[in-house]
């Protein structure tokens, strides 16, 4: 995990309509970015779905949700359709955004080690510094989580 206190490393990666996204583009707002491994599969699509559920009290804080994976656009699309998801979808599917988080790492697949993406999120204030971070997040706590991270006081 990314140390906080730091400035969130800024990208550029295309959402779910293939549009260019830039972490750069939310200054001025607070950023709540989340890492998760695959779309449609049971505990991502737990953690979308809580993020949806609880997308008003996001936009009441003023905080913009990014989740990102190594999916395409295309697979994000169907993912967004599929469960009504009203936040930005990131495709990153060279891992570099998921690198430069220090989120992509070795794991422990049915006994096999692999390369994937830890579950995880950061808040990221209105400068684009990172005011919390979690690792290992619980798909369906990660939203409730991070909204009561949104009322805390930046460490």
């Amino acid at each position: 995990m990314l140390e906080i206190g730091t400035m969130a490393p800024d990208f550029t990666l295309q959402d779910q309509d293939g549009k260019n996204v830039s972490l750069s583009d939310f200054k001025g707002k607070k950023v709540v970015l989340y890492f998760y491994s695959k779309d449609n599969t049971a505990g991502c699509n737990k953690q979308a779905c809580a993020y949806a559920e609880n997308y008003p009290a996001f936009v009441q804080k003023d905080a913009v949700v990014i989740g990102v994976s190594k999916d395409t656009s295309a697979s994000h699309r169907k993912f967004a359709d599929k469960f009504n998801l009203p936040f930005i979808l990131l495709a990153d599917p060279e891992t570099q955004v998921l690198q430069k988080y220090d989120v992509w790492a070795m794991k422990n697949m049915y006994g096999k080690q692999v390369m994937g993406t830890v579950r995880s999120s950061y808040l990221i204030d209105e400068e684009g510094k990172i005011v919390k971070a979690h690792a290992k997040v619980k798909p369906e706590q990660n939203a409730l989580q991070m909204l009561a991270d949104l009322d805390e006081p930046a460490e």
